[in-house]
């Protein structure tokens, strides 16, 4: 059981925008999404805005649920409510524009039934050459501009390498951990990717910070980082034919939720700003999630699972058996937040450590799915603040460097 806490890893969908515009409109499902310019300029109002591509959908009918197509839906409204307009993302789901029903959902009867995907401004099929012709023409114009890429679809696990999974694209093709940083090598090195990834075993996508994508290689001089559903070894949730989205609980809905302030079903949440500056970053939203998705799911961002392989078993060990007051002083806000939440939720007490805490849950706690995932999340989240003061306080200058620029990337915003 607490290897499953050691080694983690990331997973999830992709998208592109080249300008920040004023929108309205409406869309099917009721739900607003830009499909006109209220501009005379198609260029960004706001010269560090970020390029928007997304990929998403199931490899083949059989496995391209509408929860997947309402994600990009939902990211559509996201960037809509930011500011930004979902015209100018690059858009790429399952078949693409066809025709063809590959849809698959239930009807009010509970029957299976397939039906044609309807997703405003959808440029294509997501297959791996699209996404390779994405990166292409991104290198090419060799712009600053961060990109911001969102998976939303299935993953599949390398079980002879589970830090080389894969994200699973239309017709059942795959992209690695490796092909995909073989692409993103393409890019300029100043310029910044942010990956938001929610499928099964996405946390293996962390390594897209190493050269070449593997972790026995050093960290790339790149800025990259990314936030993912769940550690490499574990499957994910979200992927259902249900159409009601008011039943969703899974990253992506919590996620963008944090980070707009708006849910899938168009209710404000509470602010995930927890530093007071203003604005929420990809952190603070990635914070927001760990305590909202209500499921199996061990949210990690690319730091994390940087810090908890750094950690090992022997450092998890000895963070857990210190108490957990002092390691709140060096927290950061977001994660402060998290601690105090799921400190609270079971009533631990923080003069004790998190293995003398947990050894006190009542049996039916930790029976409970979601229960024992947010248990396992406590404790990942102490390895994350108690392995970043190890580092910072030791003469490690090279692993300061390297947390200082997944941090910093991590940071960042819309």
């Amino acid at each position: 059981m607490k290897k499953r806490f050691v080694y983690f890893a990331i997973g999830g969908l992709i998208v592109a925008v080249l300008g920040a515009v004023k929108i309205k409109a409406i869309a099917p499902n009721n739900y607003p999404i830009a499909t006109t310019k209220e501009t005379t300029s198609t260029c960004p109002q706001n010269s560090n805005a970020p390029k928007f591509l997304v990929f998403a959908g199931g490899g083949d009918r059989n496995n391209n649920e509408i929860a997947l197509e309402k994600n990009v839906l939902y990211f559509q409204r996201t960037l809509q409510n930011m500011g930004f307009n979902p015209l100018f993302a690059g858009t790429f789901f399952a078949n693409g524009n066809n025709g063809r029903a590959t849809i698959r959902y239930l009807d009010p009867l509970g029957n299976q039934q397939f039906k044609v995907p309807e997703i405003p401004y959808l440029e294509g099929e997501a297959t791996r050459q699209n996404l390779r012709n994405w990166f292409d023409a991104a290198a090419e114009k060799t712009v600053n501009n961060p990109i911001f890429f969102y998976f939303t679809g299935h993953g599949l696990k390398n079980e002879e390498d589970s830090n080389n999974n894969s994200m699973l694209l239309w017709r059942n093709k795959i992209v690695s951990v490796r092909s995909l940083s073989q692409m993103l090598d393409k890019l300029p090195p100043e310029t910044p990717v942010v990956t938001m990834m929610a499928q099964c075993f996405s946390g293996s996508f962390a390594n897209i910070i190493y050269q070449g994508g593997d972790p026995n290689k050093p960290v790339a001089n790149r800025k990259r980082c990314g936030f993912f559903a769940t550690i490499k070894t574990l499957p994910s949730v979200g992927c259902t034919p249900e159409v009601n989205e008011a039943d969703y609980k899974d990253y992506s809905s919590s996620f963008f939720a944090g980070l707009s302030g708006i849910s899938r079903t168009g209710a404000r949440v509470e602010s995930a700003d927890y530093d007071g500056d203003g604005k929420v970053s990809y952190a603070e939203a990635h914070a927001f999630a760990k305590v909202d998705e209500q499921t199996m799911d061990l949210p990690v961002s690319t730091s994390e699972v940087w810090l908890q392989e750094m950690a090992g078993e022997s450092g998890t060990t000895k963070i857990w058996n210190g108490a957990i007051a002092p390691l709140l002083s060096t927290a950061r806000p977001q994660q402060k937040y998290v601690v105090n939440f799921l400190i609270n939720r079971f009533n631990f007490d923080q003069q004790k450590s998190y293995i003398e805490n947990r050894s006190k849950l009542a049996p039916e706690v930790l029976e409970n799915e979601a229960e024992r995932a947010y248990v396992a999340r406590l404790g990942m989240e102490l390895v994350n603040i108690g392995m970043e003061r190890e580092i910072r306080e030791s003469f490690d200058g090279e692993a300061k460097a390297i947390l200082d620029g997944l941090i910093e990337c991590e940071g960042g915003s819309w």
